[in-house]
């Protein structure tokens, strides 16, 4: 599933090639959101925003469209024309004079008033941004060492969007590998200098992952590898996705597992377990 980087840069380009046009046309697949379709023509984009790993949509007319992308949810910009030849089921088309925005696959679609928005079970629930640019490393650290989460595993808690919004499974990896923690580990058997180390790492790797489309790697490391003919995927992470491959940092072989449930890549000697 994309991840909040992957979101907030699909807001981005959603954003610049729609927001303060005039909608011409508009297009839902679900029968359900069809008569929508009248009441947002003729209004104009006013802003994208994204919320954890939903995007946002807000018209002049006070509505708002609330898109979650799930696992395979993903949009298309195109200048006009005929739609590309597709696999994939167009969900919602927002035309402009200028572009025309193309949403594929998603499943989670629904216009909200500004109250509704407000009280969306997902948007409600989220917790701080991690690419929220006012959010600092010691708001996070409190809020993991809060006494609520104190005996759950790291592997789950930094994957709980009420916890921290826009961190998915690859930041998670990449995080607890670059703090040097095992994922069964909980924030009840850290050190505050330990949890603080976590928080900045949470932080950085998220907003290195939005600024680099992706990289959670060491940039100098990616910029080298990159220069020597290496594709994006080999690239890009730490650990993750490079079972077998060694350890950037002690040479030991990447190990793939689940921890709590989720799948999971770690060095065993970086990581050791609690």
């Amino acid at each position: 599933m994309p991840e909040g980087p992957e979101i907030r840069r699909a807001a981005d380009v959603l954003s610049a090639a729609i927001s303060g046009q005039r909608v011409r046309k508009f297009f839902f697949s679900y029968l359900e959101l069809k008569p929508w379709e009248r009441k947002l023509q003729g209004t104009t984009v006013c802003a994208v925003q994204a919320h954890g790993k939903a995007i946002l949509t807000r018209f002049s007319n006070d509505f708002t469209l609330y898109t979650h992308n799930q696992l395979y949810g993903r949009w298309q910009i195109i200048s006009g024309g005929d739609y590309p030849e597709s696999t994939r089921q167009l969900r919602v088309a927002i035309h402009t004079n200028k572009q025309t925005a193309l949403l594929y696959s998603a499943s989670d679609i629904r216009i909200l008033t500004e109250e509704e928005v407000h009280e969306h079970p997902y948007l409600r629930r989220l917790g701080p941004d991690l690419l929220d640019i006012e959010l600092v490393a010691e708001q996070i650290a409190t809020r993991l060492a809060e006494k609520k989460h104190r005996r759950r595993s790291l592997m789950g808690l930094l994957q709980d969007q009420a916890v921290l919004a826009g961190m998915g499974n690859y930041l998670c990896c990449e995080v607890l590998h670059v703090t040097g923690i095992h994922p069964r580990q909980r924030t009840a058997n850290l050190t505050t200098e330990q949890i603080n180390r976590l928080a900045k790492n949470c932080l950085q790797l998220t907003r290195q992952s939005y600024e680099t489309g992706g990289i959670t790697n060491d940039t100098n490391r990616a910029k080298a590898m990159q220069k020597e003919g290496l594709t994006f995927e080999n690239y890009r992470f730490h650990v993750y996705r490079r079972a077998g491959q060694p350890c950037y940092r002690c040479g030991t072989p990447i190990v793939k597992s689940k921890f709590c449930g989720r799948m999971s890549y770690i060095c065993p000697v970086c990581q050791s377990e609690p």
